[in-house]
C-alpha cells in the first residue's frame, strides 16, 4: 500500500519540482485582472485563447518596470514557476515584463504621453508666452556638457545683455529625473524670466530622464516660462509636449528665447526714422496751427483792431479830403461865373454910386454954405430941414436963410417952368 502524505507535504514536493524544473521561462500572453497592491507588488493573469496563468511581480522587480501594465496588453513575461502552497495553485514569479512587439520604453513613453494629454497638460491654452527681451535666464543642464557651451555661444552672439545662470543637473541615468526636478523647483522660485531645460542628443535610453511624469508635472505647474531643448530635431520627449515652448536643439532654444541684437538695432533705426518723421510731421502740423492761430490772433487782436480802425480812419480822412476837394472844385466852378457876374455887378453898382456921388458932390457944392453969401441965393428950410422948390406946395410955411438973414414966407403957388419946344 502507497504511503499517505498530507496536502502541505504534497504541495511542498510539487513546489520544489516546479521551481527546480522551470527556473527560467519566457511566456507570451495577454494581461488581465491586473492589481497594483499597496505593498508595491503587482498581481496579474497571463492568458491566451486556451488557458490562463496567474502571475506576480514583487516590489523590487516592479520598481524597475518602465511602463504600466494595462488590461489586454500583450507581453512577454520572464521568470520562474512557483507554487503558492496555501491555495495549491502555481504561478509565474515575473522578473521582467516586456511588451510584445515593441520596447518597454516606447510603450511607457506612449502611455505617459496619452495620460498627460488627456489631463490637458499639453493644451496650448495653458502655455505661457516667452518675454520679448529676457534679462535673466536659467539653464538647467550638465555643467560639463557641450550643450551648455553651445547655448552660451549663441547667447553671446545673439543678445549679450542676457544674464545666464547655470543649474548643474544629471541629464542621463536613473538619477536624472530627480536631479532635473530639484533644479527646476529651485530655478522657478528664483525670479528668472525664462528657464531652459535640456541636453544634447542621444539614444532613447539616454534621454529617458526627460520622460519622467513628476518632471512633466513640475514643468506644467511652473510660474516661469519653460523651454524644453532636448536632443536633436527628430528627438521628442515628454518635456517637449508639456513645456511652454519646444526647441529642436539647445542652440535653437537660445535663438527662440533671445532676440537678435542686429535685428533689434535695425528695428530701432527704423523706429527712430519713423519717430523722426512723426515728430517732423507733428512740428509741421503744430507750426501750421500756430501760424493759423497767430494770424487769427492778429486779425482779432487789439493792435489789429487799432490798425484796422486806423486804416479805416485814414480812408475816411482821404474820402473826406476828396469830398472837400471835390466840393471846393465844384464850388470854384460855380463861383467863377458868379465872381465874374459879381464883379460886373459891383462895377455897375460902383459906377452908379460914383455917378450918384458925383451928383451929390455937385449938389453939395451947390449947397455949400460958402456959396450962401452969393448974391441971389438963399436956403429954403421947412420944419427945420432944407427942401427943394419942387417939394413945396401951396400953403407951406418956409424959411429963406443965408449966412446973415432969415425970412419967413408962405408959398402961394408952385409952377413948373416950361422950356421952349416942350
Amino acid at each position: 500500500m502507497q504511503a499517505v502524505i498530507s496536502v502541505s507535504a504534497l504541495n511542498e514536493q510539487i513546489k520544489n519540482l516546479l521551481e527546480t524544473t522551470f527556473v527560467q521561462v519566457a511566456v507570451e500572453g495577454e494581461l488581465s485582472r491586473i492589481t497594483y497592491h499597496n505593498s508595491g507588488h503587482i498581481y496579474f493573469t497571463l492568458k491566451d485563447s486556451g488557458s490562463a496563468l496567474s502571475g506576480v511581480m514583487f516590489r523590487g522587480n516592479a520598481s524597475r518596470l518602465r511602463f504600466r501594465l494595462e488590461e489586454g496588453l500583450k507581453v512577454v513575461v520572464q521568470g520562474g514557476i512557483t507554487l503558492y502552497k496555501p491555495r495549491g495553485s502555481y504561478q509565474i514569479n515575473a522578473v521582467t515584463i516586456e511588451p510584445a512587439g515593441q520596447g518597454a520604453l516606447a510603450l511607457a513613453y506612449e502611455q505617459l504621453k496619452l495620460k498627460l494629454s488627456k489631463e490637458g497638460l499639453f493644451d496650448s491654452g495653458r502655455k505661457k508666452p516667452l518675454p520679448q527681451y529676457p534679462q535673466k535666464i536659467a539653464l538647467i543642464t550638465s555643467a560639463t556638457g557641450a550643450a551648455l557651451q553651445d547655448m552660451k555661444r549663441v547667447a553671446a552672439h545673439r543678445w549679450p545683455l542676457a544674464e545666464l545662470y547655470v543649474y548643474d543637473a544629471v541629464v542621463q541615468g536613473d538619477q536624472a529625473p530627480f536631479s532635473l526636478t530639484e533644479a527646476l523647483k529651485a530655478a522657478d522660485t528664483a525670479g528668472y524670466d525664462v528657464i531652459v531645460i535640456g541636453r544634447g542628443g542621444g539614444s532613447m535610453e539616454d534621454l529617458w530622464g526627460f520622460n519622467d511624469e513628476q518632471l512633466a508635472r513640475i514643468i506644467a505647474d511652473a510660474r516661469t516660462p519653460v523651454v524644453s531643448a532636448v536632443g536633436h530635431e527628430i528627438d521628442w520627449v515628454i518635456t517637449d509636449f508639456v513645456a511652454d515652448v519646444r526647441a529642436s536643439t539647445p542652440s535653437a532654444a537660445m535663438q527662440l528665447v533671445l532676440p537678435d541684437q542686429y535685428e533689434v538695432m535695425m528695428n530701432l533705426d527704423a523706429i527712430q526714422e519713423q519717430f523722426d518723421r512723426a515728430i517732423m510731421e507733428k512740428i509741421s502740423m503744430k507750426s501750421q496751427v500756430i501760424a493759423y492761430l497767430r494770424e487769427r490772433y492778429q486779425q482779432h487782436s487789439v493792435e489789429q483792431k487799432i490798425m484796422e480802425q486806423s486804416v479805416l480812419l485814414k480812408q475816411l480822412f482821404e474820402r473826406y479830403d476828396q469830398s472837400i476837394d471835390h466840393a471846393i472844385a465844384k464850388s470854384q466852378a460855380l463861383l467863377e461865373p458868379m465872381q465874374y457876374q459879381l464883379t460886373q455887378a459891383e462895377q455897375l453898382l460902383l459906377n452908379q454910386k460914383q455917378t450918384m456921388l458925383q451928383s451929390l458932390q455937385n449938389t453939395l457944392q451947390s449947397q455949400d454954405p460958402k456959396l450962401k453969401d452969393k448974391k441971389g441965393y438963399a436956403q429954403m428950410v421947412k420944419e427945420g430941414k432944407p427942401v427943394s422948390l419942387e417939394s413945396l406946395v401951396s400953403g407951406d410955411q418956409i424959411q429963406l436963410m443965408d449966412s446973415r438973414f432969415t425970412a419967413l414966407a408962405e408959398v402961394k403957388s408952385v409952377e413948373e417952368k416950361r422950356h421952349n419946344g416942350m
